[in-house]
This record gives structure tokens, sequence and C-alpha cells, in this order.
């Protein structure tokens, strides 16, 4: 009676994390997919809870608390700018959980091997097992009751998961924990590596594959151990070697090893909804990753190996140098244009000037003014960023537009705002070819009649890749923070 109403509460949760996956595709349906998933994994922890296998309820009970506490004080404390770092050391959690349900499964194994062995039983239990055997096996309970069960083939295949499930999990803990560090500005956005490189990493692999070798022949702990270490430096090189322009990809990434290191604790335990959710956190993680390399014009191998985000010679010479302009001077151009596009960025995250871009919207489009927004797939530092704020202020859905449906439009286009982007307005990536971003798809925003650069400095931003747009003819540069401009600006426009 347990097993089935935990199957068919598994059930409900997987058909709830579908269409929270599903919905999570439009901005419309947000909202409303974000509480299927809640409603769905409040369903699972419920019927995990008190499904068979349960024990240590209080401890489970007191942990949720205490995580649910957590996770509280995080959500109300983060802002929208710390939203990609946030995501970064959740995908950390999920990797270190991933090792430490590998290492318990392996305990497990060898105290039920011991115990039987104690009884003068066959473990694993061979297929004609007697009936001593399974008599003993009915006296183990929780995950020790399921491993009792289980044949020698199933225990062999058991440690091929278990393996599995402590490297992915390895990997993805440092890896986004580098991933939180650049992020957070903690460790360098550069890209860098160790004497080496790909060498080493391929070394790492090598070290990794003999290791789960000799443990699936038999050999001790100690075989897990080194290939838990070695797959903790394989994720720590690998995103190290990255560049920051490249950060949106690579959250994408870690959220697809996350899922995958997921599915294999749910092989590991037996736990069907964990298979199911981990391979729609992995599988769309991936098609993530794929569509973002898209959008960058990057190989996606060159993604999973790392070492990717440098330069490949000199960098072309700029000429000219930035002009500055004033908010009147901004404030004349937009009053005189008849269509506007506005490109948002990191930058106006961080000056958390999306309530004041709002209101510059309305404005101009009660004026008679026909103003867009025009998003780059990798503007912020994690997908989908910009449009999660301009949905919390209140900007028009049907205004927000894709870079493949504008970027035809700007040769016809009177003034283009740029706040706070660097890299996907950046004309080098189709101009340089030793740019760090070279054949990146970008917005060509250059052609519009005029561009206006809302920027705090003149430096070249988080990327390090310096911008001829801000040196071009038709651009002006509207220095300062982000929030403090616009709102010089908005008094001053009809």
């Amino acid at each position: 009676m347990e097993l089935g109403f935990t199957i068919a509460a598994y059930v409900v949760a997987a058909v709830l994390f579908v269409l929270a996956l599903g919905g999570l595709s439009n901005q419309e349906s947000a909202k409303r997919a974000i509480w299927y998933g809640i409603v769905g994994m409040l369903i699972a922890v419920l019927a995990t809870m008190i499904g068979p296998g349960s024990g240590l309820w209080w401890v489970s009970l007191i942990l949720i608390v205490i995580g649910a506490a957590i996770g509280h004080q995080l959500a109300t404390r983060v802002q929208m700018t710390q939203m990609p770092e946030l995501v970064a050391i959740m995908h950390s959690l999920v990797g270190l959980a991933a090792v430490f349900v590998g290492f318990n499964a392996d305990i497990e194994l060898g105290r039920v091997t011991a115990e039987f062995h104690a009884q003068g039983l066959p473990f694993p239990r061979p297929e004609d097992v007697t009936v001593e055997g399974a008599a003993f096996a009915k006296t183990f309970s929780g995950f020790a009751a399921i491993l009792a069960k289980k044949t020698a083939v199933e225990v062999n295949i058991l440690r091929i998961e278990l393996v599995l499930g402590i490297w992915i999990g390895a990997v993805t803990f440092t890896g986004s924990v580098i991933a939180y560090g650049k992020l957070a500005g903690k460790v360098s956005s550069a890209a860098k590596q160790l004497p080496g490189g790909h060498i080493l990493n391929a070394a790492a692999a090598i070290g990794s594959l003999a290791m789960a070798g000799l443990y699936l022949s038999g050999a001790e702990v100690w075989t897990l151990v080194l290939l838990t270490l070695l797959a903790l430096f394989i994720g720590y090189h690998l995103i190290m070697r990255i560049g920051g322009a490249d950060m949106p990809v690579v959250v994408s990434m870690l959220n697809s090893y996350s899922g995958w290191a997921a599915a294999a604790i749910g092989f590991s335990l037996g736990n069907d909804l964990l298979i199911v959710v981990g391979a729609l956190v992995g599988s769309s993680g991936a098609i993530l990753s794929y569509i973002m390399c898209r959008a960058m014009n990057r190989s996606f191998v060159s993604v999973i190996l790392g070492g990717f985000g440098g330069t490949s010679g000199p960098q072309a010479s700029i000429d000219g140098q930035q002009v500055a302009i004033d908010a009147d001077g901004v404030a004349a151009a937009l009053n005189d244009a008849d269509n506007v596009v506005i490109v948002p960025g990191y930058g106006m995250a961080v000056a958390q000037a999306q309530q004041s871009v709002s209101e510059l919207t309305r404005k101009l489009r009660n004026s008679g003014k026909d103003v867009r927004f025009a998003i780059h797939p990798v503007a912020g530092r994690l997908p989908g960023h910009m449009n999660v704020l301009l949905a919390e202020a209140k900007v028009p859905y049907d205004i927000v537009l894709e870079m493949d449906e504008i970027n035809d439009d700007f040769p016809e286009t009177d003034v283009v705002i740029v706040i706070g982007s660097n890299d996907i307005v950046n004309p080098a990536a189709q101009d340089d070819p030793n740019s760090p971003i070279a054949g990146m798809p970008v917005l060509e925003v250059w052609k519009a009649k005029q561009v206006f650069v809302s920027k705090r400095g003149q430096g070249a931003g988080y990327s390090g890749i310096e911008n001829p747009l801000f040196f071009k003819e038709n651009t002006r540069m509207f220095f300062g923070d982000a929030k403090e401009s616009l709102d010089k600006l908005l008094p001053i426009i009809n």
C-alpha cells in the first residue's frame, strides 16, 4: 500500500515538474510554472517522508526546516544581480550531495556484505537464493533493505552508478564553486590554466577511468577517494580555463551537470522520481548550453572541455576616442526620434535601473514613439537574466524581442540606448578574427543613426574585452550609474 501511494505521488510530481519546465519557456506562463514546481516538490518530499524505506523521520524533518529557513533567507536577501552566482553555488550543493550519496552507498554495501558473511550466507545473493538468505534479507531496513535483495549483477550495476554519481558530482562541485567565485568577483574572470592545459585534464580523466576500473574489479574504497580527488581537479581546471565573457554558457552547462548528478543519485538510491527529475534538468541544461553555444559561436565540445574565451593573436587596434554626452543631449535626441531600441545588459542589473528603464519606456511610448527592447541570448550572466528584470519592472512582453527578431531593424532605428552591455554589442565579433569573441553573433547597434551607451566609466567591463563601438562617430557615452543617469533623463523627456 505504501509503495503504491509513493509511486502514484511520484507520477503526479513528475507531471508537475514537466509542466513547470514547459511553462518556464514563456514569460506569461512562468509564474504559474513556478507554482507547479513548488507543489510538485512538496508532493515529492511528503511521499518520500512517509513512503517505504523511510527512517529517522524527525531528523529528516529538522533538516528540512533548517534548509527551508536558509533558503528563505537567501531568497529574501539575494539581489537579482546576484542570482547567477546563487544558481552556481546551488549547483555545487547538488554535486556534493551526489558525492556523499555515492560514498554512503559504498559504505552500506560493505556493511550488508559483512553482515551476510557473518551469518555464513552468500552476498551478493545468487539467483537461486536460499530460504535462509531471503529471510535474513528481510531483517534490513531503509537503503540496506534494497541492497540486501540485489543479485551479483545488480550490485555491479550499483557500483557503476555510484562511480558515475561521485565523478559527475565532484566535477560539478568544484566547477560550480569556481563559477560562483568568478561571477561574484572573488576569482579573476580571466581564462587561466595550469601549465599543460588539456594534457592535465586528459591525464586526470584517464586516472579517473583507471580508478573506476580498479574499484569495479574489487579494490578498496581508496580508489573512490582518488577518483573523487581527480574529478574535483577536473571541475576546478575546466572552469578556471573559461573566460568571463562565456559565463552564461558555464552556468547552463553546470545546470546540466547537476541534473545528471541527481539522476545518478536516483539510480543509486532506487528512486524513480529523482531519476526523472535529474534527467529533466540534465537534458534541459544540455539543450540550453547548446543554444548558448550557438548564440556565442562556440563549439559545444569546446565548452565541455573548457579553455575557451582566450585570444588567438594580437587584437586589432582601436582608433578614435570616446565622446561623452550629458542628459540634455540624450533627451534632445530621444525627443526628436520616432523609434527607439533599448539594449539592456548586466550594468542595468547592477544599478537596479530596470524600474527607471520601464518609466522611460512608458514616457516615450505615451509621446507616440515606437520603443522596443533587444535581448541577446547571453545578455547578463545568466540565460534569461534581462527578461526577468524587465518582467519584474512590468515592461510589456510584446516589445521585448530576441536578437534574431530585431537585428535587421537597426539601420532604420533613430536611437539605440545601450545600458551596461559590452560583448553583446561589440563589432569586433565581426571585424576582428583575433578577438576572444570572434564570430559570436551580436546586436548590430552601430548600424543605427545614433547610439548612446550608459556606462559607469571607460573600462573594458567584466570580460576585459575592449569595444570599438564606444569609439565610433555615431556613438556617445552617457557616463555614470545607469539608474542615476536615467533618473536625470526622465524629467526632460517630453
